[in-house]
């Protein structure tokens, strides 16, 4: 593989601070290891999650990322660098995430890798979080097979669901004019990650999402379309159990 990207930030009260993959995760607070592909890295949705959890008072969380380009769980595992980073450090919550997994020989592979995945992820004190991610623009049909994938997988593990591509469903179903996707027709556009990050936040810490600031950290954003955005993830996290 040709293209790697790993991020580590620790926020404190406002701070952050970096390092590499042999850093290993501090003592106390939270910590967070996100493994996906470009669905996790772009926007830096493991940041945001970490900023969001800032905003609304949490102390201490530490984020890290393990994502490649075009991959699945199945080759993390054989790529072996997520496995490590779970080795080498405890955790309290592990986000997994591949490509929406709409086939059924898809779902069959997600379910299994989550399975594998789930072994070193309890040995490392950690639960697995399924980031349900959400199908090409071209492909609606294809978000509801995404959302029983990923609600499959967590079930077998006994893991937390995040159905993001599900909030991305809700925000489409409501509003043509506010776009979750980035012009590529695959990946986030800003919006489309805060909403990603909304969902993982509110189900990794129990928290619901409508109860933020109206602001999308780092970025100029309107009021109006914050608590749209927001609202938007509450339905998904309502009409999704945390525990399918």
């Amino acid at each position: 593989m040709h293209y790697f990207v790993l991020l580590l930030s620790l926020l404190t009260s406002g701070c952050a601070s970096s390092g590499t993959l042999g850093v290993e995760a501090p003592t106390g607070g939270v910590r967070l290891l996100f493994v996906g592909n470009s669905l996790t890295y772009v926007n830096n949705l493991p940041g945001m999650v970490g900023e969001l959890a800032r905003l609304a008072g949490i102390d201490s969380v530490f984020t890290a990322s393990v994502a490649f380009p075009d991959v699945s769980l199945d080759d993390h595992w054989a790529e072996g660098s997520a496995v490590r980073a779970l080795q080498r450090s405890r955790w309290e919550f592990v986000v997994l995430q591949q490509g929406p997994s709409t086939l059924p020989e898809n779902r069959a592979l997600l379910e299994a890798a989550a399975r594998r995945f789930d072994v070193p992820v309890r040995a490392a004190g950690a639960v697995p979080v399924l980031y349900q991610v959400w199908p090409t623009v071209n492909r609606s049909g294809d978000f509801v097979p995404a959302l029983a994938s990923y609600q499959n997988a967590a079930q077998a593990v006994k893991g937390v669901l995040a159905p993001a591509g599900d909030a991305w469903r809700a925000a489409i179903a409501e509003s043509d004019t506010i776009r979750v996707y980035s012009p590529d027709g695959l990946h986030a556009s800003v919006r489309g990650t805060y909403l990603a990050a909304l969902v993982i936040y509110a189900r990794i810490f129990d928290r619901d999402p409508r109860l933020l600031p109206p602001r999308i950290p780092g970025v100029a954003e309107d009021t109006t379309t914050v608590r749209f955005l927001q609202r938007m993830a509450n339905v998904a996290l309502q009409r999704s159990p945390a525990k399918p």
